[in-house]
This record gives structure tokens, C-alpha cells and sequence, in this order.
């Protein structure tokens, strides 16, 4: 009965965690709310995670997962490379740093808040970077090491739409913004 009970907190803590990073941001989200928001006591919230930043992680990777396998099972539908790297480019550009309220903006926030960055774990920027790169690949028949560090630039430009999504005056990726960029990988990468 006690590890089930344990499993519930664990649980509430993620839930709470979730609806608040969703809702603000990782800046205006506490420990202390998050404890309010599950209905325990902000030491409870520390029996479980070692930090705010360890329950992002613990809410990102899957969060990140999903939307990964989502996008890979959309981009084998699409025939064309140059296409499939257009479709590629907008999913990661303007739709996922629109999702669950750019719930995305959180770890670049935690990131570039959290001092020593002791708790950074390149696992999922790798993760991440990995798929990209293998997409790319796929698209313009480039090595590895090519696909790697467009991938790599990709991803930036990600971070940057992400952060970009509340902002009343931020940039936004279109359509005709990925059109540009994957017409200029196609031109310079060759296509598969």
C-alpha cells in the first residue's frame, strides 16, 4: 500500500508540475506552488526530485518522445525529400514550439537560469539531435558528420522559435520561412 502511495504523490507532483509549466513558465513556477498545486508540502515535492530542473527533465523527455515519433511516422508518408525536409523543418520551427503552450520554452529558460549548469545532462539535447540528424540525412543524402551539424543548427534555430513563442512581438517560423531554408539545404547538400 505505501509504494502505491508514493506512486500517487510522485504522480500529483508531475501532474501540478505539468498544468503550471504549461500555463506560465519555468521562471514563474515554484517549488512551493508546485507543492500547493499537488496538495503536499514543498519538502515532500524534495523526497522526490532533487530539483525543478530534474522534474522538467522527468516531464520533457516524454513530452519530447511523443512529439518525436509523432513526427517521424508523418515525415514516412511524405515522398519527396525536399518535401519531407519542408515538412520537417515546420513541424520543429512552428508547431512544436507551439504545443502545450510552448511548453518547449521551459528547458531553454531552465537552462539558461540555472547557474554551473551541474545539473545539465546533454542526454536529451543528443537525443534530440540524433533524430534530426538522421532526418536530414534521410532528406539530402549527407554523411553523418553533415547531418549532425545541420541538425545541430536546426535545433538552434528551434530554441530560438521556442523562446520566441510568447514574446508580443517575437519571430515566428511560416511556411514560407521552411520553404526558404530546405530550398537552401537542397541547393548546398544535394538531395537523396
Amino acid at each position: 500500500m505505501a509504494q502505491r502511495k508514493k506512486e500517487d504523490v510522485r504522480e500529483a507532483i508531475l501532474a501540478a508540475s505539468l498544468k503550471l509549466l504549461s500555463e506560465r513558465s519555468y521562471i514563474d513556477t515554484s517549488i512551493p506552488a508546485i507543492a500547493r498545486e499537488a496538495g503536499i508540502s514543498t519538502a515532500n515535492v524534495y523526497v522526490y526530485f532533487r530539483s525543478k530542473l530534474d522534474i522538467l527533465y522527468t516531464l520533457y523527455e516524454p513530452w519530447l518522445n511523443e512529439r518525436l515519433e509523432r513526427l517521424d511516422r508523418a515525415l514516412k508518408r511524405v515522398a519527396s525529400p525536399a518535401d519531407r525536409l519542408e515538412k520537417l523543418l515546420v513541424t520543429l520551427w512552428r508547431d512544436m514550439p507551439r504545443e502545450t503552450n510552448g511548453f518547449a520554452k521551459n528547458i531553454m529558460q531552465a537552462l539558461s537560469t540555472s547557474s554551473g549548469g551541474d545539473e545539465y545532462s546533454p542526454h536529451l539535447r543528443e537525443l534530440f539531435q540524433g533524430r534530426v540528424a538522421a532526418w536530414i540525412a534521410d532528406c539530402l543524402g549527407m554523411t553523418p558528420a553533415q547531418s549532425r551539424t545541420v541538425a545541430g543548427v536546426v535545433l538552434m534555430a528551434f530554441d530560438g522559435f521556442a523562446m520566441n513563442v510568447h514574446l508580443d512581438h517575437g519571430m515566428a517560423c511560416d511556411a514560407k520561412t521552411a520553404k526558404l531554408f530546405s530550398s537552401l539545404l537542397t541547393a548546398k547538400g544535394g538531395m537523396a
